[in-house]
């Protein structure tokens, strides 16, 4: 009977071992995770999970018993070390082998830590991606305390939104020009700065963090422009960066995370990646994208494939935010956009992203139909032309039929 082993006990690995089990594999499949957990929801920590709106069996993809019920050994609180190709094993953190047919790697990705030179060590100072992290933090979220967020990118300003809700005050420090930067076009970052400074946040843009103070604990920050700030606990949202040592270590193909084809294959033929470990091609370039949604999508392909299909993954990119009261929906990808039409205003604004005539990438806050529409005529291959998308007066039914 074939043995199929999943390293990494996410959104893509628990999509994956589903998959198998609804298109009829009825082998063995072993699922290998760091965590003391089932596989749960990411995105909600920062949001929903943190601010106390949802409780911790909510997070869960599934309930425990349907791994045992679907015949998925899950192996909590377990790590793989290493693994042999030539062999096709795994080895274990507790020293056991297993042998597999065949290999999926869902390994994720981590946080960038602060350097331990500048005080990223100190007590007080966390991360925001695990269900640990959380729980850690959890205690610090009380009201009229001050709390310093590095990185405004979405984890950052999330991070921010939930403490300011609480009734913290928190202060934001982005070393880039301006919030969203590395994602999002000045139009966005305008509008979510306004949107933070009317809810309290203080964003300080331009400037970085020198140093972290404090003995044994965080009590304050040196900013690198020689102003010091007193804050009772930070948290650092600077991006994380794909797991891939297993991988290298196995000999893999490395670029921009673990390298795969259109069909989740890795350069071993028996071992596939999927989710923010793995990078995929698109137009020539190997693209690793962030998001559940490509996690689900790409684990389904490796899913197909593993059991002898040829699916090719073409990426239908989707992303979500919220903070405070805006929901932020992003379908597309802007990369190389030379042009930025902007559509409705107050709370409900959308920003549609071109490259010469050509749509990329829409961002809708609070703005549902903008999104469906954007995220439609991408997929389709379809460009409205820009200036019907910036006069007011045609509606998104029109942009929607255009060809």
């Amino acid at each position: 009977m074939s043995h199929f082993i999943i390293i990494g006990a996410g959104q893509a690995g628990a999509t994956l071992a589903e998959t198998l089990r609804k298109k009829g594999f009825e082998g063995e499949i072993t699922m290998i995770g760091a965590e003391p957990h089932p596989p749960y929801q990411r995105p909600p920590l920062s949001k929903a999970y943190l601010l106390g709106e949802m409780a911790l069996e909510r997070l869960f993809l599934r309930p425990e018993a349907w791994y045992g019920e679907h015949n998925v050994t899950l192996r909590e609180g377990c790590t793989a070390e290493a693994i042999d190709p030539t062999a096709q094993t795994v080895i274990l953190s507790n020293s056991e082998v297993l042998s597999y047919d065949k290999l999926v790697l869902t390994t994720g990705a981590e946080p960038h830590r602060l350097p331990d030179r500048i005080g990223g060590n100190l007590a007080g100072v966390y991360t925001v991606r695990s269900l640990a992290d959380v729980e850690a933090m959890k205690p610090e979220f009380a009201k009229g305390r001050k709390v310093l967020i590095i990185g405004g990118g979405y984890i950052g300003l999330e991070a921010a939104a939930v403490a300011a809700k609480l009734g913290l005050e928190p202060v934001l420090v982005e070393m880039a020009d301006r919030i969203l930067q590395r994602v999002a076009a000045p139009e966005t970052s305008n509008y979510f700065r306004t949107l933070h400074n009317s809810h309290g946040v203080e964003i300080i843009e331009g400037v970085g963090v020198e140093a972290l103070l404090g003995e044994g604990r965080i009590t304050g920050a040196r900013l690198t422009d020689g102003r010091e700030i007193a804050v009772d606990f930070a948290i650092a949202g600077v991006g994380v960066a794909p797991r891939i040592g297993l991988a290298e270590a196995a000999g893999l193909a490395i670029e921009n995370g673990i390298k795969t084809s259109a069909d989740a294959q890795t350069s071993n033929p028996n071992i596939y990646a999927a989710g923010d470990c793995a990078s995929t091609p698109i137009n020539g370039t190997q693209v690793r994208i962030e998001s559940v949604g490509n996690a689900i999508d790409q684990a389904g392909i490796a899913a197909a494939n593993m059991l002898g299909g040829t699916e090719a993954y073409t990426p239908k990119p989707w992303f979500w935010s919220d903070q405070f009261d805006i929901k932020l929906q992003i379908a597309g990808l802007n990369t190389g956009y030379d042009r930025v039409v902007a559509r409705g205003e107050g709370a409900s604004q959308s920003h549609w992203y071109y490259k010469e005539n050509t749509l990329l990438a829409v961002d809708a806050m609070n703005d549902p139909r903008a999104y469906m529409v954007g995220k439609r005529v991408i997929e389709a291959g379809r460009s409205p032309a820009p200036e019907m998308v910036a006069d007011q007066s045609i509606d998104l039914k029109t942009i929607m039929a255009t060809k």
